[in-house]
């Protein structure tokens, strides 16, 4: 029979461990940080029992896992049990527990499972699986207690008890992540969205927060001198319909109390010193509970660009209607002087207007021709039929067509003997050359000649028409290939229709064309790129026929899209499809590793600025990037960005919009240059790829498989550094995070066999915490 001294013995130790059990419950509710409270409640369950050691693991909603924290480990301990090798199968044995496990002798209970106990610390165990309303959460798992005893009942039901406030707190940790990050990613949409969005309260009447756009509008209002908030005593504004507010008169206050949902409102937001702004208002009202406005959202669009797209538009058909017209009144004059002649013509003088009237049918039929391949290049819908041409020919075709047309300028020719052939579709090619050679014409002295040079460069054929004419603004560069550019003139640095076409024509094939110029006065020089043709690379020495893998790309590659704009993606997935390619389509950039480890594409299509990081930081840090070419799609279209792009390794660089032409040229265009590379010569160093061998000094270097492996990993990214991430990723294929050693170990093993010094390196440079970088022949 039980005694009273037993009893108050039994009730005290029942009060302590209620009190531990709140006090541990009170420590894991006390923090909404995930991180904090999963490290909370491994330490908890711990000190709940004495433990010496304790883990956590959760899972999400699918009983994947999701996080793995440890208590009482060292790091070293820790480490070891991350790279046990049955550690993911012996947790999905644990994952499923459907109630508490308890285990005298966990080497003997995991020998049984068929796995290898040699990572565990202990022998004694506890697991408690983690519930909230009904789902699984995850599970705490405790070995070894402090005083050498077996897990006990008591144990186990504190457990279970604290095991229900664990998983409610782990819940309520995981929705405030949640409604962050949603908030986050809300605030990061309204503050870069190109419409300018204002949150008033209606009880101060003033703003409470303005994002970006809304900051520039009323920035440019703003008196000099005076704050922002000063406007709303001076603003005045105008709506469409006449009426007018003067916000010194009526304060926004009293405007936004009564306020209405407002949809699509033209309004003048204009200053007493007469700077004004057209903006396009959105209002909608905010209720409080109490069914009184509180706030008042609005959205505001600065009209101006568009109100310059419209005089460029305007003054664009005015220059179209202009260009008909000559030719037009030219044929008219001529049909109305021989039909209302009143003697007969000598049949020399009935020639003459004939030949009139068809030089200027042929002007208007050419106008026609540039206004549809214009509208083909907007839809992209135009078209081009590239085949190996010789550049030579297709100059030479241009040249004569000038200068039959009544050129009175010097057309100079400077081609290499060597050049290679180009993919070209030859009429078109010849149509973006005479637009070019018109261009210079037009600007430049009759006296001064005209140049048309060419030059291999890389994988491309760069073709240039230069003028000793008026020269080109520095400003009016980044417009000048603008279908509007030249609708203002024909002064200076004037484009339009012609360059506009030259532009798509070229994106077309798969280049790119740009300006150059020192300035008025100083002339101008054009260069567009084709690529080289497939023939021409394979006459060079050590190329050689594609191997099976992209023997078999070519019957359907595949592409991998990752870019967080959805539109996009839709957009870039059905161009792919229609040009017979597999798309693989994503917007989670933390995936990427994965999604090239299964998918394997040919080739990556990579947005450039995306949420938390950006295209550059990604071929940075992610490995599996390296072995692939890159062609980054961007609205940013400035030099500067194209050319870090491109050095970090990118293969081409595409400024959004772009057309579904451009898009598979430039693809085609990179897919055909991932042909065998030729043998690397660094100095006394050779390499042929393709028979597997290396020699120094003509002396052949005996190198293992994955010696080789490196050192072609190495070579095949000459001037640029591999990361060690990277070279363990192509050479080892797969991710080997912590293997540095096993990297060093043979970065040394390949250095002695070539006879490379690692304190005076000749080919194999070390860069400090980075990886290694070999040189690019010719490179000091």
């Amino acid at each position: 029979m039980t005694g009273p001294e037993e009893l108050r013995r039994e009730n005290a130790a029942l009060r302590a461990r209620i009190a531990r059990l709140s006090a541990a419950s009170l420590r894991i509710a006390s923090s909404l940080d995930l991180d904090t409270v999963l490290r909370e409640i491994a330490e908890s369950a711990r000190a709940l029992t004495g433990a010496r050691y304790g883990a956590i693991a959760t899972v999400d909603e699918a009983g994947a896992p999701v996080d793995f924290v440890t208590s009482g480990f060292t790091a070293e301990q820790h480490r070891a049990m991350a790279q046990w090798s049955d550690g993911p199968r012996l947790f999905e044995h644990f994952r499923d527990l459907h109630g508490p496990l308890r285990i005298a002798d966990v080497p003997a209970y995991v020998r049984d499972l068929g796995f290898s106990p040699e990572r565990l610390p202990s022998k004694t165990f506890q697991g408690t699986p983690m519930r909230h309303l009904g789902a699984h959460v995850g599970n705490f798992y405790l070995v070894e207690k402090e005083n050498g005893e077996a897990f006990s009942d008591e144990d186990e039901d504190i457990l279970v008890m604290f095991a229900s406030q664990a998983a409610s707190a782990i819940a309520n940790a995981r929705a405030y992540r949640a409604e962050r990050r949603a908030r986050a990613d809300l605030e990061a949409l309204i503050e870069t969205s190109p419409v300018g969005v204002a949150v008033c309260d209606v009880r101060s009447g003033r703003p409470v927060s303005l994002n970006r756009e809304a900051r520039r509008i009323v920035e440019s209002l703003r008196m000099p001198g005076r704050p922002v908030e000063d406007l709303l005593d001076i603003l005045t504004c105008r709506f469409a319909d006449g009426r007018q507010i003067a916000l010194a008169e009526f304060p926004l206050s009293f405007v936004l109390s009564s306020a209405e949902t407002v949809r699509a409102e033209e309004v003048v937001l204009a200053t007493p010193d007469g700077r004004s702004i057209t903006t396009l208002i959105n209002a909608t009202p905010i209720q409080a509970g109490d069914g009184a406005i509180s706030s008042v959202v609005v959205t505001m669009q600065d009209l101006a660009p568009l109100q310059e797209l419209e005089r460029m538009r305007a003054e664009f058909l005015a220059m179209v209607s202009h260009e008909l017209r000559v030719p037009l009144t030219s044929i008219k004059g001529s049909t109305a002087t021989v039909l209302g002649a009143s003697r007969e013509f000598a049949p020399a003088e009935t020639r003459e207007f004939f030949r009139i009237i068809d030089e200027q049918a042929e002007r208007t039929i050419g106008l026609v021709a540039d206004l549809l391949d214009a509208g083909r290049i907007d839809s992209g819908t135009l078209s081009v039929a590239p085949e190996p041409s010789e550049v030579a020919a297709l100059v030479e075709r241009a040249r004569t067509a000038f200068l039959s047309g009544g050129a009175r300028h010097t057309v100079l020719i400077d081609l290499p003997q060597d050049l290679p052939a180009a993919m070209a579709d030859r009429q078109r090619v010849v149509q973006v050359l005479n637009n070019l050679l018109a261009n210079a014409a037009r600007h430049a002295p009759e006296s001064s000649p005209i140049r048309v040079a060419a030059e291999r460069d890389a994988t491309h054929v760069a073709v240039s028409v230069a003028d000793e004419g008026r020269g080109i603004p520095p400003e009016r560069l980044p417009n000048l290939f603008s279908k509007y550019a030249g609708a203002g003139g024909g002064g200076p640095g004037a484009g339009g229709l012609g360059l506009a076409i030259c532009k798509g024509l070229i994106e077309a094939h798969g280049g790119r064309i740009w300006a150059e110029s020192a300035g008025s006065g100083r002339g101008a020089r054009f260069t567009f790129t084709l690529p080289v043709a497939a023939e021409a690379r394979a006459g060079e020495p050590g190329s050689a026929p594609p191997g099976p893998a992209q023997a078999r790309g070519r019957e359907r590659p595949c592409i991998l899209v990752l870019d967080d704009d959805p539109q996009t993606l839709r957009y870039v997935r059905d161009t792919l499809i229609e040009a017979g390619y597999a798309a693989v389509v994503t917007g989670e950039h933390d995936q990427l590793a994965r999604i090239l480890q299964a998918e394997k594409p040919a080739l990556v299509l990579l947005d450039l600025m995306l949420p938390g990081t950006d295209g550059i930081e990604l071929m940075q840090t992610v490995p599996e990037l390296a072995a692939l070419p890159v062609i980054f799609i961007s609205a940013y279209g400035r030099d500067e960005t194209i050319a870090r792009a491109l050095e970090a390794g990118a293969a081409d660089y595409i400024v959004k919009p772009f057309s579904p032409t451009e898009l598979t040229a430039r693809i085609r265009a990179v897919l055909r240059r991932r042909t065998a590379p030729g043998p690397f010569v660094l100095g006394d160093l050779a390499i042929d790829y393709d028979r597997h061998s290396v020699s120094v000094a003509g002396r052949g270097v005996e190198l293992t498989a994955t010696e080789f492996a490196l050192l072609k990993a190495l070579s095949l990214n000459a001037g640029r550094v591999s990361t060690s991430d990277s070279l363990l990723c192509l050479v080892w294929g797969e991710r080997r995070d912590g293997d540095a050693k096993v990297l060093r170990a043979f970065i040394k093993q390949l250095r002695r066999k070539l006879g490379d010094d690692a304190a005076d390196p000749t080919w194999i440079f070390n860069v400090r915490g980075v990886g290694y970088r070999m040189p690019r022949p010719g490179e000091t």
